[in-house]
Parts: C-alpha cells; structure tokens; sequence
C-alpha cells in the first residue's frame, strides 16, 4: 500500500506540486515558442513525454554502470538517441507536426526538464520510479501546454485544432494572442492561477525547504544534517 501511495505520488507530483513549466518555470523556450496552436503543444508534450519515459528508464537501469564524472555526457547521449528516434517517427508518420515544431522537435535533448529529472531522480530511483517520474512531469509538461496552446489558438484565430469556435461574424481574432506577446501574457496568467489554486491567494508562499517544489528529490535533504539553502530555496526561511 504504502509503494503504491509513493508511486501514485511521484506520478501526480509532475501534474501539479511540481508542474515543470507553471511551478517550476523549466522548458520555457518551447513552452512560448510551439502553444500557437494546441495542435502544435499536444505534438510537442506527446514527445517530449515518449523521451522523458525512456531516458528515465535508460538512466536508471544504467546508474551504477555509468561513472560519475562522465555522468552528464552519457545523460545526454541517451537522451539524444530517444529523441533522434521520436523525431524519425515524427517525421515519417506526422510531417506536418514535424514541420510546424521545427528546429524545437530536435532540441528536446537540450531541454532541462528531461536533463534535470536524469539528474534529479532517475540516477537515484528504480526503473519503476523512475518511469511513472517521466510520465507524471510528461503529462504535467503537456498539459500546461495545451492549455496555453488552447487560450492562444482560440483568442487569435478563433479557432481550436483546426475546428472554428468562434466565427468572425461574432468574434474578431485577437492577433497578439499567437504573437511573443501574447504567449508571455497567456504563460503569466497561467502561473498566476497555479499559485492561486495551490496556495489559497496569490502571493502568500512559504519559504524553506519544506515548501520547495523540488524538496522530494532534493540531494541536500539527506536527514542527517542541516540542510543548505539551494538556489530553490533562497531569499526564503533557509537559516
């Protein structure tokens, strides 16, 4: 019972307590740069997830094979071959997703949510773990997106997956919205309402390690000594 709370956990933690893009604030770049459009987001997380499962698997089944000093490179060695294949698969089956994401289908191996959770949990945890950890940040990863991608796509065209929601003969598309500027306002709205629906109202957070969106999978917190503040924690009640 108590392995299925901690797996029920580590998959819900990335959907919500640690959402990667609205906690967390990683992924950014392809976050603002492939939400015109919620086609275009779900393409996105859908990959971004397949990669985030199968390096996290990878990496865990080989933590006590790979030394620690290469431990980076042969991080991103793994995670370059899962995205070469996802991008492949894109490619043959799903050109038009391939062509609207663009240079960022390839740059998910540079993304430091997939890097982070190899560093974070995946070198630390089992397979299992480490898997349901890919799967949860995935889900949570995307679903931000889609969100954004949804907001974004309806306000500026009118229209969402294609489908038009809003006819021009009631609604004028908002242009801005699937402009830079309009992804920054629709991204800090979002973060916005995260913390209000996490927090209670907006603004009042605690400080310290204990109220860390990352404190779960934290090197610092050991238990055997006083913790130090890390960059999460700064500017907080770390003493």
């Amino acid at each position: 019972m108590n392995n299925k709370k901690t797996l029920s956990y580590e998959f819900t933690k990335g959907i919500i307590k640690e959402n990667p893009v609205l906690c967390l604030l990683l992924g950014t770049c392809p976050t603002l740069a492939v939400t015109t459009g919620a086609v275009n987001a779900l393409g996105m997380g859908a990959a971004a997830t397949i990669v985030l499962v199968c390096s996290n698997m990878a990496i865990s089944a080989l933590r006590r094979f790979i030394p620690d000093t290469v431990r980076i490179p042969a991080y991103i060695t793994l995670i370059a071959g899962f995205v070469t294949m996802v991008q492949l698969l894109v490619k043959a089956y799903l050109p038009a997703i391939d062509e609207a994401l663009g240079i960022f289908l390839p740059l998910i191996v540079v993304n430091c949510i997939i890097l982070g959770r190899a560093e974070m949990f995946a070198s630390k945890n089992s397979v299992i773990a480490s898997a349901i950890d890919g799967a949860g940040m995935g889900v949570g990863f995307t679903a931000a997106m889609l969100c954004m991608g949804i907001i974004r796509e309806l306000l500026g065209t009118g229209k969402v997956f294609g489908i038009t929601l809003l006819p021009e003969s009631i609604f004028t598309p908002i242009t801005i919205f699937i402009l830079p500027a309009g992804g920054f306002f629709v991204f800090g709205i979002l973060i916005a309402l995260s913390n209000k629906l996490q927090n209670g109202k907006l603004g009042e957070k605690e400080f310290g390690c204990e109220s860390c969106p990352s404190a779960s999978s934290c090197s610092k917190l050991d238990g055997s000594k006083e913790p130090e503040a890390c960059e999460s924690c700064k500017g907080g009640g770390n003493k």
